[in-house]
């Protein structure tokens, strides 16, 4: 019957077919989960004799089938068989639809069902549905825990014997899967097969919502959380929730605040190795991003697509109460602060609240006193270095900010920016006493000092207060005699600018 095909036994289950009645009989009992074959050394059951026979290999260790080429033993001779394959990279199991070629008969069945969908093995836990028993096995092991695979080195345990094969890599820094067109080497084959697509940029998985493609499957299912909105992984602490599980692992440490990835130039250290590497760039000079427009380079790709929006002119991030837009998400998320008006991050020292980590880190030098960045020509020095940035517009006496309104220059952004308030007139900061409106937040703040009195600027020679940092620091001329401003005019030198 092998030879004319005939299978005229056919299970009323599944309605497969074999050609003799002792294959479907052993056939059903996967249906019906009987294993009458126990292993008496670890009470391990099994459906055929056969299959027994072949386990009881792994307590003895017998492995009686040598490979000739690499001397690699096996307790089965149908292993040897298709790990000779490995050799000859003979792969004649074919798929003719994706005309893709497998070394193993059983790896194109599994292949098949993804044209089909089926998936006939169920959890009964969960109903999640797997197309091979073997993967709803390792699948159990996420509702009972067991992990009986168990590293030597560090004692961490896996569900799965390959799971821990990989694993140990990470001890002995192997990386034995080798790109050949870049040298890189990888220590997953996995890896590679993800890293060879960046070669042929071939991204077969599409979504259907935004027709985004991306090249692993895994990806495009993180992808599409993105407009389902479901962030399934949350943090026990704060309560906040991440789409991915590997997010979720590298916000605790913002919680514990480990940095395990150490810069061995700087002994600087960080909470993921990603940022590790781009960190190491500073030190290498390295910036491979380069911008086709003005050739100005960058170390990540990240920061060049930020920057080509400065020629674009384009600002993708709309906030939709003040209908105002801005080029980087980041920037949208720190102004979106602003309405809510919530300052997460603390200073331990002072009790002061900052909108922004990197706020906060400034901020933290007021304390230190740390300034590193030193300008060469007069060596003041500055805690910032877009501070530095700035005040050197005071020596080159550039002014590359433009209202084309007056045509007038100034050397800040900011400055230009308040500038122009004073075309629209408009004075968003209202004070509550008096209802006076200012331009700038700053102002008013100064101004709520001539309801309460309060003169927070002090001169310790004469004991005497000021309501602002200005006035005070005209008012320590008076003791130093310095008149900074100079009149060419008339040669004179005063120590006041409005007297100037």
């Amino acid at each position: 019957m092998t030879h004319t095909g005939v299978k005229p036994f056919v299970c009323e289950t599944c309605s497969k077919a074999f050609p003799r009645k002792k294959i479907l009989a052993i056939h059903l009992m996967t249906h019906t989960g009987v294993k009458p074959f126990v292993c008496e050394t670890c009470s391990k059951a099994f459906s055929r004799k056969k299959i027994l026979a072949i386990h009881l290999m792994t307590h003895t260790g017998v492995k009686p089938f040598v490979c000739k080429t690499c001397n690699k033993a096996f307790s089965r001779k149908k292993i040897l068989k298709t790990h000779l394959l490995t050799h000859t990279g003979e792969k004649p199991f074919y798929c003719e639809t994706y005309s893709k070629a497998f070394s193993r008969k059983k790896i194109l069945a599994i292949h098949l069902m993804t044209h089909t969908g089926v998936k006939p093995f169920v959890c009964e836990t969960c109903s999640k549905a797997f197309p091979r028993k073997k993967i709803l096995a390792i699948h159990l092991m996420t509702h009972t825990g067991v992990k009986p695979f168990v590293c030597e080195t560090c004692n961490k345990a896996f569900s799965r014997k390959k799971i821990l094969k990989t694993h140990l890599f990470t001890h002995t820094g192997e990386k034995p899967f080798y790109c050949e067109t870049y040298s890189k080497a990888f220590s997953r084959k996995k890896i590679l097969a993800i890293h060879l697509m960046t070669h042929t940029g071939v991204k077969p998985f599409v979504c259907e919502t935004c027709s985004k493609a991306f090249s692993r499957k895994k990806i495009l299912a993180i992808h599409l959380m993105t407009h389902t909105g479901v962030k399934p992984f949350v943090c026990e602490t704060c309560n906040k929730a991440f789409s991915r599980k590997k997010i979720l692992k590298t916000h605790l440490l913002t919680h514990t605040g480990v940095k395990p990835f150490v810069c061995e130039t700087c002994s600087k250290a960080f909470s993921r190795k990603k940022i590790l590497a781009i960190h190491l760039m500073t030190h290498t000079g390295v910036k491979p991003f380069v911008c086709e427009t003005c050739n100005k380079a960058f170390s990540r790709k990240k920061i060049l697509k930020t920057h080509l929006l400065t020629h674009t002119g384009e600002k993708p991030f709309y906030c939709e109460t003040y209908s105002e837009a801005f080029s980087r998400k980041k920037i949208l998320k720190t102004h979106l602060l602003t309405h809510t008006g919530e300052k997460p991050f603390y200073c331990e020292t002072c009790s002061k609240a900052f909108s922004r980590k990197k706020i906060l880190a400034i901020y933290l030098m007021t304390h230190t006193g740390v300034k590193p960045f030193v300008c060469e020509t007069c060596n003041k020095a500055f805690s910032r270095k877009k501070i530095l940035k700035t005040h050197l517009l005071t020596h080159t006496g550039e002014k590359p900010f433009y209202c084309e309104t007056y045509s007038e220059a100034f050397s800040r952004k900011k400055i230009l920016a308040i500038h122009l308030m004073t075309h629209t007139g408009v004075k968003p900061f209202v004070c509550e006493t008096c209802n006076k409106a200012f331009s700038r937040k700053k102002i008013l703040k100064t101004h709520l000092l001539t309801h309460t009195g309060e003169k927070p600027f002090y001169c310790e020679t004469y004991s005497e207060a000021f309501s602002r940092k200005k006035i005070l620091k005209t008012h320590l001329l008076t003791h130093t005699g310095e008149k900074p401003f100079y009149c060419e005019t008339y040669s004179e030198a005063h120590s006041l600018e409005r007297k100037f």
